[in-house]
C-alpha cells in the first residue's frame, strides 16, 4: 500500500510573498489534497540575516486568503513539530557530526580571507589529520561542516523532467553547518523532510542540478529519497525571472490583492503557469483544481506571466460571485460614485457585475448617473448598430415626444414605444436604441441597455438628456 502523500510548503520569512512562491504552495497543496494527503507549512528561518519582522504573519495571511489551508504548521500544530526551523536547531549538528564520522562530511576551518581568493573550494581542510582537527576544535577555532562530494555521477528521477544524470564534477562541497551553528537551507531541508516524513518535494527547476547533493545525504543516512517534482520557471514578458527589482510589481501577491484581484482568480490563473487542464477549460475553483490536478500534466517549459490574462480571469470570477457577495464588495464604490437620491444601488450592482474586470471599475461605469459627461457626437456612429449622426438625430427627434407623452414609465412601455417608433421610421431596433443609450449615458459603454437607463434615471432626467443629445447633434 503506497504511503499517504505528505507535501510541505517551506518559505523563508524574508519579506513579501512572491507570486512564484504562491504557485509552489498551490501545487504542493494540490498534490497532497488530490490524493487525500497532508499539506504542511514549515517556516525556514535559519538564515537570520535575511529575516524580516512580520513576514511570517504575511505567509499565514496569504495562505488564509487564498484558501491554501495547511493541516500542520507552527500556528496549528501537528505531530511532527516544531514547524519553525530555528526551533529545531539542536537537531542539525548531531546529524552533521554523524556524517563526519562516516566520512561523508568534514570540518572546514578556512577563514573568509582564504576563501575569497578561491574560485572553487579546494578541499584544503579535507586533507587535515585527525589530530589537527582535534586541536583546532579544542582551541575553539570557528568552523563549518562541508559535505564531501565523491567522484562519480548521480542519476535521479523527477516526475516532470524524467531521469537526469549529473556529474559530480559540477558540484562543490557544499556547507551543511555554518559557523554560527545553524544549518544551511539545503541541509536543513533534508533533515526536516525526513523527520516530517515528507513524501513529495516540489521546487523550482533551478534546483535540478542540486538534487544529487540531497540524494547523497539521503543515501549517507540510509533514508528513503522522496518523490521529486521540479516546477518550470515563471517568466515576465521580457523572458526574465519575475522580480520586483526588474519592475514586475505583480511579483508581490499582496500587490495583486491590493490592486483588486480576487484571491480566487489569482489561484486559478497561477495554476495554469506550469500546468494544463485535462478538461480543456480555464475557469476553476480551488476544489475543482484539487479534483483535476495531476502531476503528469505539469509542463517542462517555462510559462510567461500575462497580466491581461489575469485581468480576464478576475472578471470571470467576479461574474460568478453570488450577487449578495458582489454587492457587499462593490457597495462602497457605488456609494462614492453615486450621490443622486433614489437610485437603487443593489440594482446597479446587478447591472455592473458581468461588465467589470475589477470591483473598482464599477465607478467608471456609473459616473454618468450623477452628471451627463460632455461627450463627442462621434459616439452616435456605430458600424454594428448601423447608426450615424443623421440617423441618431432622426431617431431622437422621433422618440422624444413619444416618451414625453408616456403615462406609464416602466421597462415594457419604454421598450414597446421604442420598437414602434423604429417600425414607423423603418429603422432597425438598434438604430433607435443606440442613439437613446448614447444620449442618456454619454458613454461608449453602460451597465445596461437604453430603456433600463431611462428607467434608472427617471422620466424627467431622461427627457432632459435626450434634448441635450438632439441639441448636440444639430450643432454638429
Amino acid at each position: 500500500m503506497p504511503k499517504k502523500i505528505r507535501s510541505r510548503y517551506a518559505p523563508s520569512p524574508t519579506g513579501y510573498m512572491h507570486i512564484g512562491n504562491l504557485r509552489s504552495a498551490l501545487y504542493e497543496y494540490l498534490v497532497a489534497k488530490h490524493s487525500g494527503g497532508t499539506f504542511i507549512l514549515r517556516i525556514e528561518d535559519t538564515d537570520q540575516s535575511r529575516y524580516v519582522e512580520g513576514a511570517t504573519e504575511v505567509i499565514y495571511e496569504t495562505l488564509r486568503l487564498t484558501g491554501l489551508i495547511h493541516d500542520e504548521g507552527p500556528d496549528v500544530g501537528g505531530n511532527y513539530g516544531p514547524y519553525i526551523q530555528s526551533e529545531r536547531k539542536d537537531d542539525y549538528l548531531p546529524h552533521a557530526k554523524n556524517l563526519v564520522e562516516k566520512g561523508k562530511a568534514y570540518y572546514c576551518f578556512c577563514t573568509k580571507e582564504r576563501l575569497e581568493g578561491l574560485e572553487d573550494y579546494d578541499r584544503h581542510c579535507h586533507k587535515l589529520s585527525e589530530s589537527e582537527i582535534a586541536a583546532k576544535l579544542a582551541a575553539n577555532e570557528p568552523f563549518v561542516v562541508r559535505q564531501f562530494i565523491p567522484e562519480g555521477k548521480t542519476t535521479f528521477h523527477d516526475e516532470v523532467y524524467g531521469d537526469i544524470t549529473i556529474d559530480h564534477k559540477e558540484i562543490e562541497d557544499q556547507i551543511l553547518i555554518k559557523s554560527d551553528g545553524m544549518p544551511t537551507y539545503n541541509f536543513a531541508n533534508v533533515i526536516d523532510d525526513h523527520a516530517m516524513e515528507i513524501t513529495h518535494v516540489l521546487r523550482g527547476s533551478e534546483y535540478l542540478t542540486s538534487t544529487p547533493k540531497y540524494n547523497l545525504l539521503y543515501e549517507a543516512f540510509e533514508w528513503d529519497i522522496p518523490t521529486y517534482v521540479h516546477l518550470p520557471l515563471m517568466l515576465n514578458d521580457k523572458g526574465a525571472k519575475i522580480s520586483k527589482r526588474a519592475g514586475d510589481e505583480y511579483a508581490s501577491v499582496q500587490y495583486l490583492i491590493d490592486s483588486g484581484y480576487l484571491p480566487e482568480a489569482i489561484i486559478n490563473y497561477i495554476a495554469f503557469l506550469g500546468w494544463s487542464s485535462p478538461e480543456n477549460k480555464e475557469y476553476y475553483t480551488l476544489p475543482e483544481l484539487v479534483e483535476a490536478f495531476e502531476i503528469k500534466n505539469i509542463s517542462k517549459s517555462p510559462s510567461t506571466f500575462d497580466l491581461q490574462k489575469l485581468n480576464w480571469m478576475n472578471g470571470e470570477h467576479i461574474k460568478r460571485l453570488p450577487e449578495d457577495v458582489f454587492y457587499a464588495m462593490v457597495l462602497p464604490t457605488l456609494q462614492d460614485a453615486i450621490k443622486t437620491p433614489g437610485i437603487n444601488l443593489q440594482d446597479i450592482a446587478k447591472m455592473v457585475q458581468s461588465r467589470v474586470l475589477f470591483v473598482k471599475d464599477a465607478a467608471e461605469l456609473v459616473d454618468f448617473i450623477d452628471e451627463l459627461p460632455n461627450y463627442n457626437i462621434d459616439l452616435y456612429t456605430h458600424k454594428k448598430m448601423k447608426t450615424d449622426s443623421a440617423i441618431a438625430l432622426q431617431a431622437l427627434e422621433a422618440i422624444l415626444p413619444i416618451y414625453e407623452n408616456l403615462s406609464t414609465w416602466n421597462h415594457e412601455s419604454l421598450y414597446s414605444a421604442a420598437v414602434e417608433c423604429g417600425q414607423a421610421l423603418e429603422f432597425k431596433n438598434s438604430q433607435i436604441l443606440w442613439p437613446l443609450r448614447t444620449a442618456i449615458s454619454g458613454k461608449p459603454t453602460s451597465p445596461c441597455g437604453a430603456t433600463e437607463l431611462c428607467l434608472l434615471l427617471g422620466k424627467d432626467e431622461s427627457i432632459k438628456r435626450m434634448k441635450i443629445g438632439i441639441d448636440k447633434l444639430k450643432r454638429g
